[in-house]
């Protein structure tokens, strides 16, 4: 890891001297934020909650940001290689919402990435940022998102550099790849070697301090919603007639993977007649919850719309009469405040945050347990005696972002603060 030892000295304007730390209090946080997890021009929806977390930070004038968001690499745009040839077509370099985003490529084998995860990302950070010195600029501290690999690239990367930093954790990365050796070490170490953690949920930070976590450490901060983004229609019908709609009206929305659950809310319009299923995501179980939908003789009720831009999303919601969250693994889904905050209620399985956001009837139900069977049954009930749409918007409206720009610029600072206070 000493292959960047010029980054700390390069940096090491960030630790001024007493009278020059007092002079720049005022001045905002300079951030180098990191993440796999960032849309870019070829892949507009991904990573969108990491990038608009920032982006309110950043409004609020507490702190600027130059992104490092690297893309596997892969040698073909030929669109039949879907998810990978988007990464191809990423640009190397971008500007988004007045945010510099750099993309550096690093190495993805199938299966194999997994395990080389982090010293791939590591390279690629560290070409990343030595360009960016070199260029003048200088920074903070390290603002990383999802503990692996991105987040154990970033603590060896934060090193090197003489920088703090701070992961967000944001759901798998907590629930599932600890389940691996490998990865399950490296978390483990990442947790401890980082200077802060945060949270999207206090489920998931319990999760944090089960894997070993110091419970000082972890900071819950969640996700907020764009209320000007996601409001209800002027007129639902109106809005209904246009996109063809009529009946109840389900919505599920999330890449089609298997955990994302699909295939559950597929099994439960099975058991509600006369309702149309809506799914807006693209990924590669697309011709597998097509065949179920055939199978199951639902496939005229069934609606796979593909991935959707995400502005576009807020008609979809205002449309639908409840979206169904049938993930069991998510950190804090970001679709249940965008729902409710377009008037529509949800139902959610008993992952990580469903329970802290749908925390009062009007907001929807959270299952015990996912599946057709009582997906369908949650579904009857809201269908049969719907909460007001204006009482969904008005609980959406406690999720606004101020709370979470607030708090990370407050434990940004308090950590810059502690750091020049030992100097």
């Amino acid at each position: 890891m000493a292959r960047l030892s010029s980054l700390a000295t390069a940096t090491a304007d960030i630790l001024p001297f007493p009278a020059q730390a007092e002079r720049r209090a005022a001045a905002p946080l300079r951030l180098l934020t990191f993440s796999t997890l960032y849309p870019n021009a070829a892949q507009p929806n991904h990573g969108i909650f990491v990038e608009n977390r920032l982006r309110h930070l950043v409004a609020s004038g507490a702190a600027t940001s130059t992104v490092i968001a690297p893309v596997p690499w892969f040698p073909s745009r030929d669109a039949r290689f879907g998810d990978w040839a988007r990464c191809a077509a990423a640009p190397a370099e971008e500007m988004r919402y007045g945010l510099r985003v750099l993309h550096p490529r690093y190495a993805a084998p199938p299966r194999l990435g997994m395990y080389t995860g982090p010293w791939a990302l590591l390279r690629a950070g560290r070409s990343a940022l030595a360009q960016l010195l070199a260029e003048g600029e200088r920074f903070d501290a390290i603002d990383a998102h999802y503990l692996y690999p991105d987040g154990v690239a970033a603590t060896w990367l934060a090193r090197e550099a003489g920088l703090p930093v701070v992961i967000t954790a944001r759901g798998s990365d907590t629930s599932h790849l600890p389940h691996f050796a490998g990865p399950r070490r490296l978390i483990r170490t990442a947790l401890r070697d980082a200077d802060a953690l945060i949270a999207v949920s206090a489920g998931l930070a319990k999760g944090l301090i089960a894997l070993g976590a110091a419970p000082g450490k972890v900071t819950v901060l969640r996700n907020g919603v764009d209320l000007d983004g996601f409001t209800p229609p002027m007129d639902r019908d109106a809005l209904r007639m246009k996109l063809g709609l009529s009946g109840p009206v389900i919505l599920s929305v999330g890449h089609l993977i298997e955990r994302k659950g699909h295939h559950h809310v597929i099994g439960a319009l099975a058991e509600l007649p006369g309702a149309t299923l809506l799914v807006a995501g693209e990924g590669p179980e697309r011709r597998a919850l097509a065949a179920l939908a055939e199978r199951l003789g639902v496939a005229g009720r069934v609606h796979l719309l593909g991935a959707r831009p995400h502005d576009e999303l807020a008609k979809l919601y205002g449309a639908a009469d409840a979206l169904v969250l049938a993930s069991t693994r998510e950190g804090w889904a970001n679709v249940m405040l965008e729902s409710m905050a377009c008037g529509t209620p949800v139902v959610a399985g008993p992952a990580w945050g469903s329970r802290e956001a749908i925390s009062a009837p009007e907001a929807g139900l959270v299952l015990d347990e996912v599946g057709p069977g009582p997906i369908a049954q949650a579904l009857r009930q809201i269908l049969a005696d719907p909460p007001a749409r204006r009482a969904t918007r008005a609980h959406a409206e406690r999720f606004g972002w101020g709370e979470t720009t607030r708090g990370q610029a407050e434990l940004f600072a308090g950590l810059l603060a502690m750091r020049r206070g030992a100097a």
